[in-house]
Order: C-alpha cells, then structure tokens, then sequence
C-alpha cells in the first residue's frame, strides 16, 4: 500500500501542549495526523527552522492588486492567494463602508467564497461609524444603525457575517449590538470616539473585539481614558494590532502586547489593494489612496496626504516584527494565529493531530520560509 503521509522535520514545532523541539510532523490529505519527537526516522525531510500555525487575518480589505470588494469572485480568490503565499492560511473579508445596495452586493459575492471554503467569514467595516473618527471611509454614506439595516445586512451575508465594527454611542449603538450578537454576528468597537463607560456598556451588551485599537478611535488621556485601556485590558475581549509599526508605534506595540496579556491581541493587517504592489495611486471604496514608501494615505481635495487608508502590510512581516519585539515565536504563534481562531471558533490555529495542515515555517527571527495550506506546500511569494 502507497504511503501517502507527507513527513517533515522541524527544529521546534509550536503546538497547543508547548514547543516541541526536534520534531517531526505527519501530514495526511489536508490533515495533520501526527506530531512527535524525532525518533530517527529517515524518511521526514528536514527543514529546520519553527513550525508554526498558518496564520489567520481577520481584518484585510484585499491585496496583491486585488479589492475584495471588488464583486469578481476571480480578483478576490487572487488576493486571497496573494495572502496565502505570504503566510495567510485562514482570512476574512473586509468590506469598506459603501451603499447598503452595493454591500449587499458584494456579501453575496463573498458568501459564495465562503460556502465553497476559501474565506472563513466577512467583516463590515462600517457604516455604522462616527463622523468623528472615520478614518479612510466615505463620511456621507455613515448611518447609524437602525434594526432594518442590521437584519439587512444580516440576511444579504446569508449565514457568513463574522464581524461588524460600529461605534457604539450611535444611537441605537447598543441595541444594534444586541441585535448581531443575537444573529451570531460578533462585534467590534472601533471607528469610534465614544468614551470608557459607553465601551463598558458595548462589551456588556456582547461586543467583543477592538477594531485596530489605537486607529480611528479617542486616544488615551491620563484623565480621560476612551476605549483603548479597556479595549486592551478586558478579558472578554481581542484587541487588533496592525503590526507595521507605523499605525502603532513599536514601544506602543510593545506596551499594548503587556497589557493584553498573551490571550488578549489578534494581529490583523488591515491590508488593502496595495499590499505587495508599488508605490502609487489606488482606491479604497470610493475613495483615492497614495501609497509613497509603502505607507497607504487618503488623497485630500489639494492633493496632500490625508488620514491612513489601511495597509500594506502582509502577517508575515507582522509577525516578523512582533517576533523582534517579544524574541517569543511562541507568543508570536498565539498573537498571529491562535487567539484569532479560538475566538472565533475557526478549524484554524493550531499544530497538533486531527488539526488542519495550515502551517508556517519561520526562521529562529520570525522570517517567512515556506507555507503549507490544506496540507499543499504553496509557491513563495
């Protein structure tokens, strides 16, 4: 009988029990079957090197040239393998904040995607932001978010709606967060300027997640604290970092790490067409971006640059810079992976038996070699 198990041999595997070193494991179909010390077996290819769990984005707006807004099941799938190559085994889909004809629209593209099994879920980001902390998303087309427009969106996303960001101190805020959850719909405080008793009360009325805290929301004042202290230290709670070190600063990133603790911080990119592609003119929604030394901006009406307008940044690179600043691959592994798929119950973020074969390979500094996706070794980017 053929043998059809793949076998590799790792220098440290991170798995659920701690970090395995010298270690080998065994790859059935899209299945991880087994993990073990190495026992001498000849027959594992050596590789080195930290296996970690592929990595999960459950905040990216596209990437590689590709808008998964865009409707075209093809450019998204594009993007999606874009991701992949650089690390991204599980994603979302983010949508920008747009027309509720035009989001409903693009849900059902994206729902398709998501009953076929290449995305995991879709995030809206927006409408239902401040005015006051739009960041790069169209100002005229926020609303606050009535119980028509939730059920809406929730039935345009047929079963697939992962996520929601909104400012609860809309009004209706808070019973709009009632009612997604009670849809199965999580959600995310961010775009917001509301302040630290009314983020009490989101979390209270079910909210879970910080929409990249730090980013388009009140920051921190020594008397007038906003959402981000809470947002980072409330156990209920998984607080994004787009780790570029440009939207948060590396000592910001550093403190916020400490003060999550290592169950309490996603790692999302918040990635947007630009991401992998050159400097230059793009778009977010409908707005016009500048990419100039691959930092994302919103053009202004005089042609200067504007507000952030999401990223380029690929979980690769921000798991190489977490890894630099916490010198923990491990830690890193649970901050870029794991967190993100026990919080949302995703067959994802985890390197043990019966687990899937979505996994990493990452040198001793948290470099990127190679990727594995649905037990298939894929391309390097």
């Amino acid at each position: 009988m053929t043998d059809d198990v793949q076998r590799f041999r790792a220098a440290h595997v991170v798995t659920p029990a701690g970090v395995v070193d010298d270690a080998v494991v065994e790859v059935r179909g899209d299945r991880v079957s087994a993990v073990h010390p190495n026992n001498g077996d000849e027959r594992a290819e050596r590789l080195g090197g930290w296996v970690v769990p592929g990595f999960v984005d459950t905040h990216v707006h596209g990437g590689g040239g590709h808008d998964y807004a865009s409707g075209d099941a093809d450019a998204i799938l594009a993007g999606l393998d874009f991701h992949a190559r650089n690390g991204t085994t599980t994603s979302f889909a983010s949508l920008v904040t747009a027309s509720l004809d035009d989001l409903a629209a693009q849900l059902d593209v994206l729902a398709d995607l998501v009953d076929d099994g290449h995305l995991a879920g879709v995030h809206l980001e927006g409408p239902f932001l401040s005015v006051e902390q739009p960041g790069a998303h169209q100002q005229d087309l926020l609303r606050a978010p009535g119980p028509a427009t939730v059920d809406r969106l929730v039935e345009a996303g047929r079963g697939t709606l992962r996520l929601v960001t909104l400012a609860p101190e809309l009004p209706g805020g808070l019973d709009a967060v009632r009612r997604f959850v009670a849809s199965g719909v999580r959600v995310a405080v961010g775009h917001t300027a509301a302040d630290d008793a009314m983020v009490a009360r989101a979390l209270d009325a079910g909210a879970d997640v910080g929409t990249h805290v730090f980013n388009a929301m009140t920051p921190i004042h020594h008397r007038r604290p906003g959402p981000v202290p809470r947002l980072l230290t409330d156990p209920r709670v998984a607080a994004e970092l787009i780790a570029d070190g440009f939207h948060v600063a590396e000592e910001v990133l550093r403190m916020a790490l400490a003060a999550a603790g290592p169950d309490g911080v996603v790692l999302v990119t918040d990635a947007m067409v630009a991401a992998g592609m050159p400097d230059g003119p793009y778009r977010l929604g409908a707005l016009d971006v500048r990419v100039v030394d691959g930092q994302a901006r919103l053009l202004t009406d005089d042609g200067t640059p504007g507000s952030i307008a999401g990223s380029t940044l690929t979980t690769a690179r921000a798991f190489a810079l977490v890894a630099a600043i916490t010198g923990d691959l491990a830690a890193t592994a649970r901050f870029a992976s794991t967190n993100a798929a026990r919080h949302y119950g995703l067959d994802a973020g985890t390197v043990e038996a019966g687990g899937p074969a979505d996994l990493c390979l990452v040198d001793d500094r948290g470099t990127l070699q190679r990727v594995m996706r649905r037990g298939r070794w894929l391309e390097a980017a």
